[in-house]
């Protein structure tokens, strides 16, 4: 199968042509709960995620991007109905993260919605982590700090870290208008989001020359991003319209590199 290379058709029919245990990481939000009209597709969720299953690497993750619609005065679930999907068919719910954004102001009664699940699912384990870090906000000047009690009941106790960084936690902001991109044309497109949002998981979950895949490509964040950071993709979109909006950004960015270098 050619790599590095949008595939204008269904997802299914991309993945069917992929060999088992093919993908080392699957970076993609999903048309959900029809929030948004995306030229009229819908998708068989059941069906992808099983797919998805099957073409993952053992150690390799999926970053499933979701949020729910309010319907009736009811939100949906769709997300947590995935998130119980996902592990009723093999995946382990790794991580529950948040994407923090910018919400819209609401008059209703209830308070703005300003976030959506980052479900981070593994299969049979996990290869990859490089873990983005950022500042501590205080030094701790403690020589000994108790963590937590072992299974006597007794206080854990370690030496504690000089170091002036730490890992992140999973709740990760970005902003989430019009400067989530410097393309400006992509936001023909009804629902990109952020470079930086891309980035970081690609980062986070593979290593260079690994191959990620996304199966709603959309505008091609996670192309752009997986090329940027030297990593092989594979992006199926069954709109045509979209499809040339990614395959600029993936040309701009091909051209960006080959100058930098």
């Amino acid at each position: 199968m050619e790599l590095n290379k949008l595939y204008n058709e269904n997802c299914l029919d991309t993945m069917k042509r992929m060999e088992d245990n093919f993908i080392d990481l699957t970076v993609t939000s999903p048309p959900y709960d029809n929030l948004r009209n995306y030229n009229g597709y819908e998708f068989d969720f059941e069906s992808i995620a099983k797919e998805l299953y099957r073409v993952t690497k053992k150690g390799g993750v999926v970053v499933w991007v979701v949020g729910d619609a309010t319907i009736n005065g009811s939100e949906t679930g769709t997300s947590f109905k995935q998130a119980l999907y996902f592990k009723e068919i093999g995946f382990n719910l790794h991580d529950t993260m948040i994407y923090v954004k910018n919400s819209a102001p609401v008059n209703t009664n209830r308070y703005e919605n300003g976030f959506e699940y980052m479900f981070v699912f593994t299969k049979n384990g996990l290869n990859t982590f490089n873990a983005i870090k950022e500042k501590k906000l205080w030094e701790d000047n403690r020589k000994i700090k108790a963590y937590k009690r072992d299974k006597c009941g007794i206080m854990e106790k370690r030496g504690v870290s000089k170091s002036l960084l730490k890992i992140k936690n999973n709740l990760w902001k970005y902003f989430s208008g019009g400067g989530q991109t410097s393309d400006s044309f992509a936001h023909n497109h009804p629902a990109i989001f952020p470079e930086q949002l891309a980035e970081d998981h690609i980062y986070s979950w593979s290593n260079e020359n690994d191959l990620v895949y996304d199966c709603f490509m959309g505008s091609g964040t996670t192309a752009k991003m997986a090329i940027k950071l030297g990593r092989n993709f594979i992006g199926s979109e069954m709109s045509e319209e979209y499809c040339k909006i990614a395959n600029k950004r993936i040309d701009n960015e091909n051209i960006k590199i080959k100058m930098d270098l």
